[in-house]
């Protein structure tokens, strides 16, 4: 059987879906939908022929695909799922889920009783050295996870069609847009629901010199935020968009009474003054011991080329076909799990305004 996908939206990230699933047997990009003439007849080429749409509504009347893909701008994925849930198709929505919680808690309601799944596109679980992270945890290596710092030092937010990232109501602000994939991560390893944020943040480097209708970006672009969970456990991001060029992009470390686990994950070959991918790495350290472990993780390089994201959008659309395919289980990153992500974001946007740490609850 071979899922045949139609893809909503298809600027650069939808570029890096489409890269991948055409590496993944059993997938097909058959339709992209998109507004932006170039993006579509670009993508249509990309996928190796396929039917290109203007509106994602004449796509779902074509009956052209087995499988949704939204990777249309932020703002408008509320609209789109509103709509695409009413169909009985399996959905992968890129994150954020939405830019507001208020919009994440309507697609819930309506996705509730869907028998079709509806995954959230969190792929920065299925890098390789993460995988790795989590299973050392699954292992009880650290003991009990008391402490998780990830430190992610990159180069700014990338032009983007209509320049729909520079503006925080349309991304949902940097907090919720780039670090949705953190919040995720830190409830996932620490197996605990946040309740209490605090960020300190500004906007002092990246796109000041830019105007757009007169407007200047008010995107953060530098942060850190500390995170209390329910069960005690704390977590901290240190977040710096103009740091391209540093070793690794990631840094992320989870701490136990019983040793320390820390994957660290470089950056995009494209970013390197070499232009050649590098290994990353997985270290461990064992408090009683004192013995460290440190090994590289390696990708394969094709896959490693597909994306930014260090081979992690495949293994991530591996899992979902193969969730949709034996029609069992349920989405790895569920919707609940989509609203989490920005319930955090949101808070964290709030607390870098107002210099206050704000409480939060499902």
């Amino acid at each position: 059987m071979t899922l045949r996908y139609g893809l909503i939206g298809s600027g650069m990230m939808g570029q890096e879906h489409i890269r991948n699933l055409n590496l993944l047997e059993g997938c097909e990009v058959t339709a992209v939908a998109d507004p932006d003439e170039g993006m579509r007849n670009q993508s249509a080429v990309t996928a190796g022929g396929a039917a290109a749409f203007a509106d994602y509504k004449d796509m779902l009347a074509a009956n052209v695909c087995d499988a949704l893909l939204i990777g249309a701008p932020n703002d408008t994925h509320y609209g789109i799922l509103m709509d695409v849930l009413d169909t009985n198709l399996p959905i992968l929505c890129e994150k954020p889920l939405c830019t507001t919680t208020a919009h994440c808690r309507e697609v819930l309601a309506k996705a509730e009783g869907r028998a079709a799944p509806v995954w959230v596109a969190m792929e920065y679980r299925y890098m390789p050295p993460v995988q790795r992270l989590l299973s050392e945890l699954q292992a009880e290596t650290v003991g009990t996870p008391r402490m998780m710092s990830i430190r992610e030092h990159r180069f700014p937010f990338l032009e983007k069609v209509g320049d729909w990232n520079r503006f925080s109501a349309r991304t949902g602000g940097t907090l919720t847009e780039k670090c949705c994939h953190f919040w995720d991560l830190m409830r996932l390893a620490l197996h605990s629901d946040p309740v209490r944020v605090y960020a300190s943040a500004g906007v002092d480097v990246n796109h000041l010199d830019e105007a757009y209708e007169g407007r200047t970006p008010d995107i953060l672009d530098n942060a850190y935020v500390t995170v209390d969970f329910a069960n005690g456990a704390r977590g901290m991001l240190d977040l710096c968009m103009f740091a391209e060029g540093s070793y690794w992009q990631e840094v992320i470390s989870v701490t136990g009474e019983r040793a320390r686990v820390e994957a660290r994950v470089p950056g995009p070959a494209r970013f390197t003054t070499d232009g050649r991918e590098r290994a990353s790495e997985i270290e461990i350290s064992h408090r009683a011991s004192k013995e460290v472990i440190r090994e590289e993780i390696e990708v394969d390089e094709a896959i490693l080329s597909a994306g930014d994201h260090h081979g992690s959008t495949f293994y991530q659309h591996m899992r979902f076909r193969d969730l949709v395919t034996s029609g069992k289980g349920a989405p790895e990153v569920s919707l609940r799990d989509g609203l989490w992500s920005v319930i955090v974001g949101e808070a964290a946007e709030q607390s870098a305004r107002t210099g206050q740490a704000v409480e939060v609850s499902l």
